[in-house]
C-alpha cells in the first residue's frame, strides 16, 4: 500500500509491502530513515530548519521543522522497534526554487540542521540527492529498505 507522506508530515510503517512516499520536496528536507533487520523505515518532509521561530506551531506539529520532527521521527522509529545503531538515512530535497535571490537559503538551512540532528544521533547519512534548483519525489520501499528520488522525470536510487 502507499501512504503519502505531505509537508510538514512523517510516517512509518513495518508492513513489506508497503511504499512511504512524499512529492514536492524543494527547499524542503525529506529524510527516509530503514532499519533493516527490524524492518521499520520511515519517512519525513520537513519544511523550515528551526522550530524556535514559532514554538507554538512546533509544539502542535513538530514535524514541520527539521530540528524537532527528524527527533520525533527516530523516537516514533525507536518505538516501533528499530535500532538506532541499525538505522540507514537517506535523504533528498533542499534545493532553492524560489529563493533565488539566495536571500532565506532554507533549503540550504534545512540540511545544514538535518546533519546536525542525524550526528548528534550517530545516524550517518547513507545517500542524498540535494541542493540544485529541482523539486523531487522520494519514495521508501519497505521491501528492502530502497530509496528512489524522482526528478526532471529520471529516478534514481540512492545507494
Amino acid at each position: 500500500m502507499q501512504h503519502t507522506v505531505g509537508i510538514s508530515e512523517l510516517k512509518i510503517s513495518t508492513d513489506p509491502e508497503d511504499v512511504i512516499i512524499t512529492y514536492s520536496l524543494g527547499s524542503c528536507v525529506g529524510l527516509s530513515l530503514y532499519d533493516p533487520e527490524a524492518r521499520v523505515g520511515g519517512m519525513i518532509h520537513c519544511m523550515l530548519p528551526l522550530s524556535k521561530i514559532d514554538p507554538a506551531k512546533a509544539a502542535s506539529n513538530p514535524a514541520m521543522f527539521t530540528d524537532t520532527g527528524v527527533v520525533l521521527l527516530i523516537q516514533t522509529m525507536l518505538d516501533a522497534g528499530a535500532s538506532i545503531k541499525r538505522l540507514v538515512a537517506k535523504v533528498a530535497g533542499a534545493s532553492q526554487l524560489m529563493d533565488q535571490t539566495d536571500t532565506f537559503k532554507i533549503g540550504e538551512r534545512n540540511y545544514v540542521v538535518l546533519r546536525k540532528v542525524l550526528w548528534k544521533n550517530n545516524i550517518l547519512i547513507a545517500a542524498e540527492d540535494v541542493g540544485g534548483a529541482v523539486a523531487r519525489t522520494m519514495a521508501l520501499y519497505m521491501t528492502n529498505g530502497k530509496t528512489t528520488v524522482r526528478k526532471k522525470g529520471e529516478e534514481i536510487e540512492l545507494a
